[in-house]
């Protein structure tokens, strides 16, 4: 049973999906237009934590900016702290060591892990099943653990710098994310016996929020939305960027366009990162690991832009540069915020309660959507 919006005997009435509601994973909140359990119309409605962090850009230097990016998507951190710094260093000619990049790679690549475990468990417990948060957290803190030992911190993390990373990683880091690697492909079998083949969330996500990969290209969503419409996009592999290119990884991708679809490619992602993580630790080369920058950086006049692949999809930074030592114009592009302009066409004529798996498939970070 489906409703349309333009059925002239719909007796409806207005829920407010939020702006305080655990399934909005933050302050998010959604319009919705009922007939009973069926969804009429959806209409997110942002700004309630609305920072002005691009308008931020602009009225700080360079190196002052670098502690915002992060704070956007705070679970994909080091993707947004990549892509910003590589934006600049673009703007600026500035050439990265290699070692850096290579610990730019297994740092990132362990942060989407984590991200993608979080995902893992707060989904399934909207969902109603609580035993694979507790995994999920479990394995997350090993990575925790990790990246606090080179970065200090264990959730906001602004580790990289214009030209390279704050500090080199030593011997006992490498072995413990080759450690962790090993770790995680033992317990992933675990985690598709106690989820992925779970038949109770198999009838919950198959065949629930289709979602294609058309409607994907007219929201410009990215990520494992855009790869579980059947679209094997990624930036590190369409424009490689780092040394991103010196590894051999696949990008998953799922036709059918469900929900169950964007599980499994998130799934399939985590195997795939343990993949470049482990090739990173093996072939990282020794030398420096930050260039020799400028204190003061003034980036020649022009029209700049870099993206990386962040754990939710395309993160995207363009500067405008008038040689002074702060951005004339900045734009951040997220890709929560495409990603959920599709959630209002998509659960029109849903259940409510398969509307809310479609969110959560969605893997929807606010603070980078209300920016």
């Amino acid at each position: 049973m489906s409703v349309t919006v333009t059925d002239p005997n719909l007796e409806t009435f207005v829920l407010n999906l939020g702006p305080q509601h655990p399934a909005t994973h933050g302050v998010l909140r959604v319009k919705l237009v009922m007939d009973g359990e069926y969804i009429v119309s959806a209409e997110p409605v942002l700004g309630y934590i609305h920072r002005m962090q691009e308008k931020m850009g602009e009225n700080r230097t360079y190196a002052q900016f670098l502690p915002n990016p992060p704070r956007l998507d705070y679970l994909s951190a080091l993707s947004y702290n990549l892509g910003y710094v590589m934006a600049v260093e673009r703007a600026a000619g500035i050439e990265v060591p290699e070692r850096a990049e290579y610990i730019r790679v297994i740092c990132t690549e362990l942060n989407r892990v984590a991200s993608h475990l979080l995902w893992h468990g707060a989904f399934i417990l909207d969902l109603g099943g609580f035993t694979p948060l507790l995994y999920a957290f479990d394995d997350r803190e090993q990575i925790l653990d990790l990246l606090e030992s080179v970065t200090g911190a264990r959730l906001t993390y602004c580790y990289f710098r214009f030209g390279g990373v704050y500090n080199d990683v030593d011997d006992d880091f490498l072995a413990g994310a080759k450690a962790f690697v090993k770790r995680m492909r033992e317990r992933l079998p675990m985690y598709h016996d106690l989820v992925t083949n779970n038949i109770i969330l198999i009838k919950r996500l198959k065949d629930i929020g289709f979602i294609s990969a058309e409607m994907c290209r007219k929201y410009g969503a990215t990520g494992p939305v855009l790869r579980g419409s059947g679209v094997a996009y990624d930036v590190r592999k369409a424009e490689p960027y780092s040394v991103y290119s010196e590894f051999d990884f696949d990008i998953p991708s799922y036709p059918e366009g469900d929900s169950y679809a964007r599980y499994r490619v998130r799934m399939d992602e985590i195997a795939e990162s343990l993949r470049i993580i482990e090739q990173a630790c093996d072939k990282i080369p020794d030398g420096p690991v930050r260039a020799k920058v400028p204190k003061t950086l003034k980036p020649p006049p022009g029209d700049y832009y870099h993206a990386v692949e962040a754990a939710r999809g395309e993160f995207g930074v363009r500067i405008v540069s008038d040689g002074t030592t702060k951005a004339y114009r900045m734009k951040l592009r997220s890709p929560s915020y495409s990603n959920l302009s599709l959630f209002g066409e998509a659960c029109e004529g849903m259940l409510l309660a398969d509307a809310l798996a479609l969110m959560g498939s969605l893997d929807l970070v606010i603070p980078e959507i209300d920016r």
